[in-house]
């Protein structure tokens, strides 16, 4: 086990990125200021998004996996892991080799902050982050925090978007044959799912126009309306913080909203931008107002974006939805059904689920400021990996975070700062509640 993480050089090793050269160019800078860098593919999208020396590949099967992945950090005196998204099945093996070995692990993620953020965490992401849900600790950070400015700098480019998911599943799936025992993080067939995402591309100006004409009734409607945001349903923050998936939360929302809403009160549930169709959510919708007797309350919002709803909505309910950040920003009352990184006490709502179709309580608008400066800070880094100058600024951010990590505010905070939460199962959730 390593002594002493401070001492020069460091050993890298490298697992699954995001769709990009991110992780490739890291690796040449990190290796530029004189560490070593290892990678492991697991597919044949892993190699095509490094192809860079010091890459090993593992063909073996899930169950052998975490012996292999000991024995790789331990033959390269692994002192960093770096890799995308913790809680995919390889990723969270190596964690546990990486933390029994006393490594430190880097995870990095698509922006908490929209557009033009990218996430870099130590140890855990998302609802499981270190980063506090205490309102004292929150203030401390971001008085050491340097200013925030949140005005979008990089314009995302579609084809950065589609064509490296694209060339990455297909080779995945003609190319099995060279790793035959990999099993995706993903729940759908890849080219089952851009079948659909076709359909998504040519009915999207219908469902833009639906979703405007949602947003003119709700600024014409003379009652109370709330948001319900989906997520995507194979999301790994929906897999481990519900037992039944999207659908039961969104029956325990509805069921909730037809005893304990105020007469005439609307629900409006939008549809996440990033959803391929494959689950009917419209059908799902029309069983459960029918159901809970709610049918002529319920509105499907499969298009268009947040922002016009957010302008007369009276609350906005998710599971534990990155878009809540967006609400709060917007001044909308916030409700969780399941911990996420902004469930702190003054910002989302503190009560029931009930309790918040009656009186949902308005975020505390200097916490908020304060939140978001401290998040920035301690936990994202400016850029993109679809734009080419959104890209070269992620891979700069990044490199400068992690060369220069010291635990300190302003960098990275080890776990003993807060105790680690764990994930409760669905159920509503009252904002002073953490993942315990």
């Amino acid at each position: 086990m390593p002594s002493d993480l401070s001492d020069r050089p460091r050993s890298f090793l490298f697992l699954q990125g995001p769709l990009s050269p991110l992780y490739a160019r890291v690796a040449g800078q990190i290796e530029a200021a004189g560490h070593r860098v290892s990678r492991i593919n697991f597919c044949p999208g892993d190699w095509l998004h490094w192809r860079r020396a010091g890459a090993v590949d593992y063909r073996g099967t899930p169950a052998d996996w975490s012996e292999f992945v000991r024995r790789e950090m331990a033959a390269r005196a692994v002192t960093d892991v770096i890799l995308h998204g913790d809680r995919r099945p390889y990723h969270a093996a190596a964690i546990t080799a990486a933390h029994k070995r006393g490594a430190r692990v880097f995870i990095t993620e698509l922006g908490y902050l929209r557009p033009d953020w990218m996430t870099l965490e130590r140890d855990a992401a998302g609802a499981a982050s270190h980063f506090s849900r205490d309102p004292a600790v929150i203030e401390w950070l971001a008085v050491q925090s340097r200013p925030l400015d949140l005005v979008p700098r990089y314009q995302a480019e579609f084809g950065k978007v589609a064509i490296p998911d694209v060339i990455y599943n297909l080779s995945n799936t003609l190319l099995r044959v060279l790793y035959p025992h990999y099993q995706r993080h993903t729940i759908y067939f890849p080219p089952l799912e851009y079948v659909a995402w076709l359909l998504r591309l040519a009915t999207r100006p219908l469902r833009d126009s639906a979703s405007a004409r949602i947003a003119r009734e709700l600024a014409q409607h003379d009652h109370v309306s709330f948001l319900f945001g989906l997520q995507l349903e194979g999301d790994y923050q929906i897999r481990s913080a519900t037992r039944d998936g999207l659908t039961g939360a969104l029956d325990e929302v509805v069921a909730s909203f037809a005893t304990h809403a105020p007469e005439h009160t609307l629900l409006v549930v939008k549809s996440h931008p990033l959803d391929n169709g494959l689950e009917r959510w419209r059908s799902v919708l029309r069983d459960l107002g029918r159901r809970h007797g709610v049918a002529t309350r319920l509105r499907f919002a499969d298009g268009g974006t947040l922002e016009p709803l957010f302008a007369r909505a009276s609350g906005f309910v998710s599971v534990n939805s990155n878009a809540g950040i967006e609400a709060l920003r917007a001044g909308v009352p916030v409700k969780t059904l399941a911990p996420a990184i902004y469930d702190v006490p003054g910002l989302v709502h503190a009560g029931s689920l009930e309790t918040f179709w009656q009186s949902p309580q308005k975020p505390d608008q200097r916490l908020l400021g304060l939140f978001l400066r401290a998040l920035a800070a301690n936990t994202q880094v400016r850029g993109t990996i679809y734009s080419d100058a959104g890209l070269i600024a992620a891979v700069n951010g990044m490199v400068e975070r992690i060369l220069a990590d010291t635990g300190a505010a302003g960098a990275y905070r080890p776990p003993s700062v807060d105790t680690p939460r764990a994930l409760r199962s669905g159920g509503s959730s009252s904002g002073s509640t953490h993942e315990g």
